[in-house]
Order: C-alpha cells, then structure tokens, then sequence
C-alpha cells in the first residue's frame, strides 16, 4: 500500500527522491535529543489551546462590576479582561481544563528549551557550522519569556497587575530611553491607557507566536540541512558517518508516541494540577498589593535579581543616570543573554582555537573548563533564582527577610567560583579515572599476549 502510494505521489509531482531521502533520514538514538521535540509539541499544544481562549477572552480594562457565579467577588469591581477569564475559570465548558493546559504548555515548553540548551552549550553542540542553529534556539528561548509574561499579564488579576508594574519599572529604569520606551509601551503612565491591553493582546496572540513558529521552522529546516550531531559511544560514528535510527519506520512511530504523550501529560496537569488561581488573588486595583507576587518560575531569577542588588541609584550632579531596577532588571538577563550568544566565539577564540567542522559531540567531562564555566553560569543563575523565594521561606519557615538577602549577595559571588572549580576538578579526575583504566586494560591484554 506505501509503495502504491509512493508511485502515485511520484507519477504526478516527482517528489519519490525527495521521499527517499526523508525516509532515510537518520536520527540520533540518543534520549537527550527528545527535548527538543517535547518542546515542539509543547508549542502545538499551546497554539491549539491558545485557540480555544481566544473565543473567550477580552481585551478590555473598561471596568464593569461583578455579578457573575463566582459568590466571593460578587458587587467587585473589575475590568472585562479579568471577568472573561474569571468566567472562562468557572462557566465556560472545559475552560478551566484549556486554560491550566495552556499555561501548563507555557511552563513545560520553555523548560524543554531551557534543557536543551543545557545540552548544547555542556556537549559543543553550537560549534560550527552549526552557530546559526545555536542562535536561532537562543533566540527562541527569549521570546518565549517575553510571550509568557505577556500571557499571565492578561489575566488582570492582583498578581499578573503587579507583575506589569514590575516590568513597567524596569522599562523605566533603562537609561537615556527608559521613558520614551515605557510610555511607548504602555501609551503613557503605568497602568497604561485603555489601547494598552488590546496591543499586548495582539502581540501576545499573533505576533509573538509567529515570530516563534518561524524561529522553529528554521531551526528545524537547518538541523535537517546540517544534520543532528551524535555522540561517541557509538565506534561506528565519525565526523563524516552519520550513525541512528531512520525515520521510518524507526523515528516517525516514536515521535508520533511522544507527541501523544506530551499532550496527555500537559492535559493531565490541566485538570489535576491547580496553577494560577486568578479568583483568589482578585483583580488588579493600582492601590492594592499583596505578599508574596511571585511570577512563573521562568522569570524567577529576575525577580531574585531585584531583591538582591543593593538599593542604589547612578547619580551624576543630581540627575539620576541609571536607577536601581535596571541593574537586576535589564542589566542581568542583557549581560546572560550576551555571554550565550558570544560564546561560540568566545571559546574558539580563546579557549580551544579550533575552526574546524564538528559533528560528534564531547561529554563534558571532554572540555573541561567549558564545563566549569557552564556550571559557574549555571549556578549564579540557580541562586539567583533562589533569592526570588526569599519572602515565600520568610513566610513559610520562619528565616529573616533580610540576613537571606545578605546571604545570597555573598553566594552570587563566591558559588559560582566553586562551582566552576569543583566541575573542572570533577573532569580532570574523570579523564585521569579513565587513561588509568586504559593503561590497566592494556596491560591485560599484553600479559595475555606473552602467555
């Protein structure tokens, strides 16, 4: 039947050679390249569900009071865009499900991005000629931040409102433009005019996701043009042989089965798992405020990074230069982001002087103080993140605000340090292990030999 249907594909469109060579399509029978794809699926997911919202939603902050099913905020006053997603919550069928599913989505996709990467940058996966392909990803995980902030600021409830003010700070705080670039934004002061939901409705709901579909359609298109990367393990693999599973029959049944398994998951979380429960925080009122607005845990390490610069501002004859939202705010995820996209030329420049073309991996053990920057990174990244929590382990476990704070400004600066040199001594000893087992090996074999 596939190959009466190949013939008559080929008769009319000539496409049997293109076919041919998708059907033989190597990949990498590696699990570590199924990040990848969870997080392609995990956009379909959102884009599917993100329809369904759509039907429901309004982008309104024209304030109406509440008379609807949900008894604890009846007689409060409310924009539109809150009620509709109240409603959504509570009478809409399947809208809660669709609702929690999306933003399950949001968080499991930028997750997936987030190890990806992890495994590009510790295994050399960016190394040429594969830089456009590493930026093209880059790219992709920043957008997908900003379209998750942009989605939770929707909701308009107490949390998602301050969150904006946060983000309207920080615009403000940048230098020379911080201004100009919050009242373009917002089209005027914080909480904005009423055109400014409508903007951030559109750029949330067409502009941004088709700027990422087009990011994944050329990331895609130059993985297949350049190939996957593979690891050592195999003996058969070399920079010039590509060794892994076709795409069929091997490839398109397992990716079909984790696709359907991504859904499932990302629609179990939706209905078992609670997230964002906009109807306890209440809508967003400029002189309301509570305890513990945390954002998803994507944006956590800016709202860490916030917390622990010290509070002081750039002042130069009394005129403040640069304000102190923008060194945690703008500053930290700017200076991350440069490094990430900077690094491939970066380490060939001065740490390996390697041009050369590279289809087999390393394992981290293999490239020692890559590895130990990565985990110096990594880990300024991590406590940053930490710091995020401060008020929460207050709330919770009873530890001063204020000696956590202190306790993580010393961390930022003494644990990436050790990280980096605990990771490269880990390597170094790793290599060592294995030349001795080498030697050891070797040596069994010559004995035999002689006998």
């Amino acid at each position: 039947m596939i190959r009466g249907l190949v013939r008559f594909v080929d008769q009319r469109t000539g496409t049997a050679p293109f076919l041919r060579k998708t059907l033989r399509y190597l990949f990498p029978d590696h699990w570590s390249f199924l990040l990848g794809e969870v997080a392609l699926y995990a956009f379909v997911v959102l884009v599917g569900t993100g329809i369904y919202l759509t039907l429901f939603y309004e982008d309104s902050t024209a304030t109406v009071v509440y008379h609807g099913g949900y008894a604890p905020l009846q007689g409060q006053e409310m924009t539109h865009a809150y009620r509709s997603v109240l409603d959504l919550s509570t009478n809409v069928k399947a809208g809660l499900l669709i609702r929690q599913t999306h933003h399950w989505a949001a968080n499991v996709f930028i997750a997936a991005i987030v190890l990806h990467l992890l495994r590009i940058f510790f295994t050399g996966a960016y190394r040429k000629p594969r830089e456009l392909t590493y930026w093209i990803g880059l790219t992709m995980l920043l957008t997908s931040l900003l379209e998750g902030y942009l989605g939770y600021s929707l909701a308009d409830d107490l949390l998602s409102g301050m969150g904006l003010a946060i983000g309207y700070a920080v615009a403000m705080s940048i230098p020379f433009v911080g201004a100009n670039l919050a009242a373009l934004i917002w089209d005027g002061p914080f909480p904005g005019s009423h055109a400014f939901f409508p903007r951030m409705y559109i750029v949330h709901v067409l502009v941004i996701p088709l700027l990422l579909a087009t990011l994944l359609a050329v990331h895609l298109a130059l993985v297949a043009l350049k190939h996957h990367t593979q690891f050592r393990n195999d003996p058969r693999a070399t920079e010039r042989k590509l060794v892994g599973v076709p795409t069929f029959p091997g490839q398109a049944p397992r990716s079909l089965g984790l696709f359907m398994a991504t859904a499932a998951v990302l629609f179990l979380l939706g209905g078992l798992v609670q997230i964002n429960p906009i109807w306890l925080w209440g809508p967003y009122h400029t002189y309301s405020a509570t305890n513990g607005a945390q954002p998803d845990w994507y944006l956590g390490w800016l709202i860490g990074a916030l917390r622990i610069v010290p509070g002081f501002d750039l002042t130069i004859g009394g005129y403040t230069l640069v304000p102190n939202p923008f060194w945690g705010g703008a500053a930290l995820p700017l200076v991350f982001f440069a490094f990430l996209y900077l690094w491939p030329f970066l380490e060939r420049r001065f740490v390996t002087r390697d041009y050369g073309y590279h289809n087999l991996l390393d394992r981290p053990r293999d490239a020692p103080l890559r590895t130990a920057i990565g985990m110096a990174v990594l880990t300024e990244v991590f406590l940053v993140f930490l710091a995020g929590s401060a008020d929460r382990v207050d709330v919770f476990f009873g530890l001063p605000y204020v000696p956590q704070v202190w306790a993580y400004r010393v961390l930022v600066l003494v644990g990436p340090v050790l990280a980096a040199l605990l990771a490269h001594r880990v390597c170094v000893e790793l290599q060592r292990g294995e030349r001795v087992e080498h030697e050891r090996k070797r040596a069994e074999r010559l004995a035999r030999g002689r006998a």
